[in-house]
């Protein structure tokens, strides 16, 4: 019960900052963004029908199909989210002032905003239905990738809301505003980047990893690889450390073997002892 209040607090705050990015930036400056909210931003603009209301009406079908394609639990654990967005972003239209009518600044704030939110409610396991769904349904037609069929649809919005306004700047403006937003979707659901993972071929393997264990008090996973070229096989090592540790890192490593084999890779999010706890 608890977990569902959670997720249902994440998913009402995620909308509402989802909303204010259309409110505030997108929508008052014809930035058709991709997906159901672009869409009703054209039709906002070209018959001024309420924005939340469009993407309500163009969401019921989506729901319809979706029932009969993906079943109905997959399309009720989008329903709250998607009438929610729908109706805080009427509610806040005529609350909220417009900041900027500077394309770029409101693609980019727009874009952040929208992100952020969407992020959230996708952390909070909540949808808000839209091209989410739309791609869905189409790869139960078309097998194709779901990531190649959201990209489809959003350029497909956008290219039509550039012909719409007659207006290719228009059209850039919203492919920078999803490449924000889909980037701080990712960063909010995968974590920022904040550790390194690094790993390292060495035939002194034990050597760096007891160095790392006494001198970073870090953890050092082993295991045996062969490599393909000589046939000879070594142990292979992985550690995660902070971004203030891999200098000292390095210096354990190359101090040890200067011909040591080293990959350092950017980490997302790592959970267990010495980092934090999934919640």
């Amino acid at each position: 019960m608890a977990q569902n209040v959670r997720d249902i607090l994440g998913v009402s705050l995620g909308v509402i900052l989802t909303a204010l990015g259309l409110d505030m930036f997108l929508i008052p400056n014809k930035i058709a963004a991709g997906g159901v909210g672009g869409i009703a931003t054209i039709l906002y603009h070209l018959i001024n029908v309420p924005a939340g209301a469009a993407m309500l009406a163009l969401n019921v079908p989506l729901f319809i199909v979706g029932i009969y394609r993906l079943g109905a639990r997959f399309c009720l654990s989008s329903l709250y989210g998607t009438v929610a967005l729908s109706l805080v972003v009427d509610i806040l239209a005529p609350l909220v002032p417009v900041p900027t009518h500077n394309l770029l600044l409101a693609g980019i704030y727009g874009g952040v905003l929208v992100g952020l939110g969407l992020g959230i409610v996708f952390r909070n396991r909540g949808t808000t239905g839209g091209t989410d769904m739309a791609a869905a349904i189409l790869r139960t037609y078309t097998g194709a990738n779901v990531g190649q069929l959201l990209f489809l649809v959003d350029a497909t919005v956008v290219f039509a809301a550039g012909l719409t306004f007659k207006s290719a700047e228009l059209a850039m403006y919203a492919m920078i505003t999803i490449f924000v937003a889909s980037w701080l979707i990712d960063a909010v659901q995968e974590g920022f980047s904040y550790t390194k993972a690094f790993l390292i071929v060495s035939d002194l393997a034990a050597e760096i990893a007891s160095a790392i264990l006494k001198e970073l008090n870090r953890g050092a996973t082993a295991w045996t690889a062969r490599g393909m070229y000589t046939g000879n096989e070594r142990d292979l090592l992985l550690s995660v450390v902070h971004r203030s540790e891999v200098t000292r890192l390095k210096d354990i490593v190359y101090g040890i073997d200067p011909r040591a084999f080293v990959i350092l890779a950017d980490v997302h999010e790592v959970l267990g002892e010495g980092f934090k706890r999934y919640r």
